[in-house]
Parts: structure tokens; sequence; C-alpha cells
């Protein structure tokens, strides 16, 4: 056990990260000061004097630049540390390195799609076209319920469930525009994805979001696999829901026909989330996530990372890892496109850290920034594609998203994730229907006070009793295992419905 009251990351930086709360005249010989005031855990502590406008340095980057005079030993945060705009240095491809795979990649027991893709669950799926469909949607889901309708579901063992993935829009937008477009993205992902054995797809019959027109603009091919149908056709609510429990029954017993088999880990697109962050995100938990992203990777497998407002100010650390220029150029559009849409709409990209992240020790989006790219592992970044847009490549991939979780991971399962890593310092109860979802804590007091929720602690390695590496290890073979059917927290808790949050991009008309 470390009994070190701080963390220091790296020898250039001039704070230091409280690993537990610091109280004022707390010693700290390492770094040859005496804290001044109560520094709560998490927090960072100046190791020098800071002069107004000095750059401060955390991870050997900046993070932002102090508001006032800061002495050794002070607390750091949001009354003298702010974020400012600064020049980061590109320079696309110059960290990028050949990978080192694996002679003999991992295994993990897949089920094996008609077309060869490879699920890691085994649902059927309701979709809407639009919200008016949403309730009639859900009713024919519940049917299906297994804690109200345990009968349902009994001889379909193999069959993880019937789920309704309904959303607030579809109608009240433009009908050429680039929203309507970003959502049937978003729907035909989510139809064409291995973890669903069948998809029925309703809607009510006059909105804008035509099903006929979802279904030509993804170049999806209704069959036995996917059925549409809207309200206003089958003769109302209660017609419909009749319609969709009877379509579910004749699909049920093909559904349950399936076997796992051991498929190679290539198979596996992880997305990579984190919410609910703290000082401790960084150092421990994203780390560790990265270091099982890079055995994913080696093993042939893909990582997604996303929240373009939340790599924003170090994305320079992305592009240094892009394989050629045209993927540092992808991805820095991006970040162009975000600027002007927050500009345009009276906002700015510094509109972050939330509460909760600042109550947990981080204090800019620079800083968070930081700790949230350390998910991503150290391989190269081989693509950036737009939300929800499929992923091909193999290897660590880029996508844009917003930062908010549901909507983000939203997008990542659009474009072919079949499972969610998602890290919390601060406490997350967040799942993933169809892909399952992993949640691993920064901290052990989150741990010990939300076991109940949480996959993995990797709160060991602020105190010692842990390694990045180890506990890398241990993400890497608890991805394995869920993949192979091992069900996560969440979907115990029966999580995944509500979390299907595509991105709404423009007015409603």
């Amino acid at each position: 056990m470390n009994t070190d009251p701080v963390i220091r990351i790296h020898p250039a930086d001039n704070v230091v990260i409280a690993r537990r709360q610091l109280l004022g005249g707390t010693t700290v010989a390492a770094e040859g000061l005496t804290v001044a005031g109560l520094v709560p855990p998490g927090h960072k502590v100046a190791t020098r004097a800071i002069a107004v406008g000095e750059p401060v340095r955390r991870y050997n980057q900046v993070i932002g630049h102090a508001t006032q005079a800061i002495a050794p030993g002070q607390h750091v945060h949001t009354h003298n540390l702010a974020f400012a705009e600064f020049a980061r240095a590109h320079e696309p491809g110059a960290g990028a390195q050949p990978t080192a795979y694996v002679a003999e990649p991992a295994t993990f027991d897949g089920i094996v799609r008609g077309d060869g893709r490879v699920a890691t669950r085994n649902y059927i799926g309701v979709l809407t076209s639009v919200n008016c469909s949403a309730t009639a949607a859900r009713a024919i889901a519940d049917q299906f319920r297994r804690d109200i309708h345990p009968e349902a579901l009994a001889a379909f063992a193999n069959v993880d469930g019937v789920v309704a993935l309904t959303h607030g829009m579809g109608c009240a937008t433009d009908s050429e525009g680039e929203e309507l477009r970003v959502l049937r993205r978003t729907l035909g992902g989510y139809a064409r994805h291995p973890n669903f054995a069948a998809v029925l797809v309703v809607g009510l019959g006059c909105e804008t979001n035509q099903i006929q027109g979802l279904v030509a603009q993804e170049g999806l091919q209704e069959g036995a696999r996917l059925v549409t149908f809207n309200i206003q056709d089958t003769g109302g609510t209660a017609k419909t829901v009749a319609r969709g429990v009877e379509l579910i029954r004749q699909l049920l017993p093909e559904a349950n026909r399936v076997k796992r088999q051991p498929m190679a880990a290539r198979h596996l697109t992880v997305g990579l989330q984190c919410g609910g962050s703290d000082g401790y995100s960084g150092i421990t938990a994203n780390p560790a996530l990265g270091a099982a992203v890079d055995r994913l990777v080696r093993h042939g497998g893909t990582a997604i990372l996303s929240e373009t407002p939340e790599i924003y100010g170090g994305e320079h650390l992305l592009t240094r890892r892009a394989v050629s220029q045209q993927v540092a150029d992808k991805l820095l559009a991006r970040i162009a496109w975000w600027e002007q849409y927050t500009a345009r709409n009276r906002m700015s990209m510094d509109n972050n850290p939330s509460a909760g992240n600042k109550a947990g020790g981080l204090t800019t989006i620079l800083e968070k920034s930081l700790g949230a790219i350390a998910k991503s592992g150290t391989t190269n970044l081989v693509d950036v594609v737009e939300f929800a847009e499929p992923v091909t490549a193999r290897g660590f991939v880029y996508m844009d998203t917003p930062g908010y979780d549901p909507v983000s991971a939203t997008g990542q399962v659009a474009g072919g994730a079949n499972l969610i890593c998602f890290t919390t310092g601060r406490g997350s109860a967040y799942g993933c229907a169809p892909s399952p979802s992993l949640k691993f804590s920064t901290n052990s007091a989150l741990w010990r006070k939300q076991e109940d929720d949480i996959d993995l602690d990797c709160g060991g390695i602020v105190e010692g009793s842990d390694t990045v590496e180890a506990c890398g290890e241990r993400i890497f073979r608890l991805i394995l295992d869920t993949a192979s059917g091992r069900k996560t927290k969440s979907e115990l808790h029966g999580y995944g419905q509500n979390e299907f949050v595509p991105w709404q991009l423009g007015a409603v008309m």
C-alpha cells in the first residue's frame, strides 16, 4: 500500500494529485512542500510557485492558466485556474508505430449470423421511426419482459430479450436535412446490428421520417429479419401492438436456434466511454482501459474512442498517432465543425466539465480531455468516422460524437460496437442494449458505495495495490467473458432501453 499523500504523474508537472483528503499542514516529503489548507481527494496541489497567466501542467500538458498567483502547497482548482486557448503542436503521424500483433489471438464465444458477422448478444429489437409510435413499440416489448411475463420467453433461453428502442425525433424537421440523415443512419445501424436476431420497425404513418425513406437511405432489406409497419395502416394502437406481439412470437423459435462458438477477438468492436469523471480518471480506470485496448488491438480487435468535446485540447496527441495525414485531417475537421457548432449555438468548447467533474477534481476541459484520451491506449489511429457511420477499419478508430454519454454510445453501437466499456469516478448506472456495457470505477470509495452497478474496481492503482497493466489485463479478460455471454451489472438490473438516444442536431420545426 502506497502511503505517499500525493501522486506525481510527470516530472515536468507543476501540480500533483491528492491520493486522499489532505489537511493543511500535511508534509509532502517527496515534493519538499507543506499543504496549505484542505485539499479534497483527487484534487491538485501546486508543487512550486505559479505566476498569474502561467500555464499549469498535468501529464506534461497544459491544462489551463493561473488566474492568480499560486504558492507551493496550495489547492489548484476553479478559484485560481481557468481554461485559455493555446497553440497545440500538430505532428501528424509522428507517434505512429507498427502494431505488434499476437501470434495466437484470444477467443470468445460468439454468435455467428448468416452473413458471417459475429454477435455478443441475441436480442429481438423494436425500433421506431418517430416519437408517435414509441408507446406502441414499448407495449409490444413489454409483453416479453421476463420480470413481468416470465412465461413469454421461458422456452427461449438463447434469446437475451425483446427491447424497444424509442426516441423523441422523426418529425418536425427538414425532410432533406442533416438531422434526418443522421437519425436514419443511426436507426439503420441498429437495424443491421448483429446483436439483433431480428428487428421490427414501427411507425405512425404520416411522419417526416417515412419508413420507406429509412429503408432506401440505409439499403435495408425487408424480410424475415426486418419487418416494418405503421399504426395508421394497421388500424390503431391495439391492433399494432397485437400485430407486433404476434410477429415476435413467430420470430422467437428461429432466434432461439443460435449457438455460441469460439471466435477470434478480431470480431470484437468496443466503444469507449467515460462519464462522471474525476481527478483519478486519467490515473486509474482510463489508462487501465487503454491498456486493455492495446491488448484488444494487438489481438486484431477494434476500439472506438468518441466524445469530441471531451478530447478538445488534447487532439494533438491523437493526430500524432494517425496513420496518415488524411486521417489526422479528418479529426481536425471534426474539431473545427464543433467550434462552429458551439459558436452558432452561443456556447463554447470550454462549457465543460460538469459540476460533478469539478467536485471530483477536474478543473478545465483541457484536464478532462487529457484523462479521457487515456482510454484509447497507445496504438495507431487508423480511421476517423462521423456519428453512427459504420466502422470498417480494424484497430483504434475515432468516431465524432457529443460528450453526452447516451448519445455518444448510441452512435458507437450504430457504427457496430458490440460491447461498451464505461469508466466512472462519480458513479453511474448506465446500461446499453443490444450491446452489453461494462463499468469500471476510478476509485475504491466509489466501488464500495456503488458496487451494485460497477463491474470492476480500478481504485487499487491509486492505493498502490494494483497497476495499470495488471488492471488492463483483467479488463481485457472481462471483455472476453462478457462477449461470451457473462451478464454485466447493468444487464442484471435491466438497463438499456432508455439509453438509446440519437443525436438531435437541428431545429425542431
